[in-house]
């Protein structure tokens, strides 16, 4: 399970069969740095310290569970994509990963652009200053009241989902008197190996226009004669959560296909060519996810190679990572409520958190890693499944791993890798408060999204 690992799911993957575990590790204590934040460490009585700063002194100030976020090292894989990308090509940021003030001007400050993917995304980024130009709107069902916000606003690009979408862009931009940059998002045929919910580029699903039957082609006609629309590119997403580059090439090679039939036919080279996202992350150390410049290199090759062989100029390439910048900077706190051994099984540990917080896991079926965090540890491993104090049975988190057999309530564990989708995807199950979202840098911690309170809930509740 190298590069082949899909930590999303089992749908599309190898993975190990159920009953099966992998053998403890030698070293409990030890960190593996591929699915922790590059400033995670120990201290010298094992106490894992993120910016300088100890988690049982986050715990204290800022309680459990909470997401605790590496500033610095969001901001050098922010760096690391931009620089891998040259100035030849675009990045925008995934705002659907995690999306906060904060964060849209890190990346801002990072040279980074920004995909939303509703008029509450765009409303953050817009009050956080990231400049509009620099922003795409996506989405597969956009209301008139979200597109008109977004021309008026300026966004860079809008990328059209339907027939009716286009129409409907057109239509408000000329009632604006502007002439809007779009992109037509296509599904190309393309089943990306991840889990089945977040493939999204083999034909029945919801998102884009087919390739197949014309469809494409047609939506491409449309945008053309369009006065309100100005057509810059081709966008194609085939899922998340990817290692293997073979689908971006299948993909590759037939949007350029496309560019191609649409010079032929129109006369014109459409300038930009959007990969979308989906690249994968380290879960667990079984998983060997490729660095940004190796994707950027063999992103740029594909592409290239492509359009020499249909004659075509190379246009500029976009991609939109998102997990791939947020997801291994952040991991989430909890503190042990109570240890159930069960006799020939496992051992439950009960956590402070669970599926309101994380529910990737009974999602998705999505693995992670864990770890005891405020103190270290000799003890023999057991085989512990964590899992958060919901009313559900379904409600895991971490569903096998090995802990250390002492372990206690009041102990503090941590789940890397919860950067993406954690806090995105959180919700009030059981009137559960959503947990704050604490950035750390250079010794100093601040909250950039609080916790929720009691009176959070009770103010939407009218009675």
């Amino acid at each position: 399970m190298s590069r082949s690992a899909h930590p999303a799911g089992p749908r599309h993957a190898d993975v190990l069969p159920e009953g099966h575990y992998s053998a403890p590790p030698a070293d409990l204590n030890a960190l593996d740095p591929k699915v922790w934040a590059q400033t995670v460490t120990r201290d010298g009585d094992g106490v894992l310290t993120v910016g300088g700063i100890d988690v049982k002194s986050l715990a204290e100030e800022f309680g459990t569970p909470a997401y605790i976020l590496d500033e610095t090292d969001f901001r050098a894989r922010a760096r690391a994509w931009r620089t891998a990308f040259g100035q030849d090509a675009d990045v925008f940021y995934a705002g659907k990963a995690f999306l906060s003030r904060a964060v849209v001007r890190w990346l801002h400050e990072e040279g980074l652009n920004l995909d939303v993917c509703s008029g509450g995304e765009l409303a953050t980024a817009l009050s956080a200053g990231m400049p509009a130009d620099r922003i795409a709107f996506h989405g597969n069902n956009k209301s008139p009241a979200e597109i008109r916000r977004a021309v008026e606003a300026g966004v860079g690009r809008i990328v059209l989902d339907s027939f009716q979408e286009i129409a409907r862009v057109a239509h408000i931009a000329q009632e604006l008197g502007k002439r809007q940059r779009v992109q037509i998002r296509i599904t190309v045929g393309v089943e990306a190996h991840t889990h089945e919910f977040i493939a999204t580029a083999h034909e029945d699903q919801k998102f884009g226009i087919p390739l197949a039957g014309g469809q494409a082609a047609e939506a491409v006609r449309r945008a053309l004669q369009l006065d309100g629309l100005e057509l810059i590119g081709i966008h194609s997403h085939i899922g998340s959560q990817i290692f293997d580059m073979s689908g971006f090439e299948v993909a590759a090679h037939r949007v350029v296909g496309l560019l191609k039939d649409i010079r032929d036919e129109h006369g014109v080279e459409l300038p930009e060519i959007d990969l979308g996202g989906g690249l994968g992350i380290a879960y667990t150390s079984a998983d060997d996810p490729r660095e940004p410049h190796e994707i950027a290199k063999a992103l740029t090759e594909i592409v290239t190679r492509e359009c020499e062989s249909a004659r075509l100029r190379t246009p500029r390439i976009s991609v939109e990572p998102g997990r791939a910048v947020v997801g291994p900077t952040a991991f989430t706190l909890y503190e042990v409520g109570t240890v159930k051994p069960l006799d020939g099984l496992r051992t439950y540990v009960s956590v402070d958190g669970g599926m309101s917080d994380n529910i990737r896991t009974a999602l998705y079926d999505a693995e992670y890693s864990v770890a005891l965090v405020s103190r270290a540890s000799d003890a023999e491993p057991m085989l512990a499944r964590v899992v958060g104090k919901h009313c559900e049975s379904g409600d895991i988190v971490v569903k096998d791993a090995f802990l250390p057999a002492d372990l206690a309530p009041g102990d503090l564990i941590a789940v890397p890798a919860t950067g993406a989708y954690c806090r995105s995807m959180a919700s009030n199950y059981n009137h559960a408060l959503r947990p704050p979202v604490v950035a750390v840098k250079d010794g100093e911690a601040r909250v950039i999204v609080r916790r929720e309170t009691e009176d959070d809930l009770l103010r939407l509740d009218v009675g």
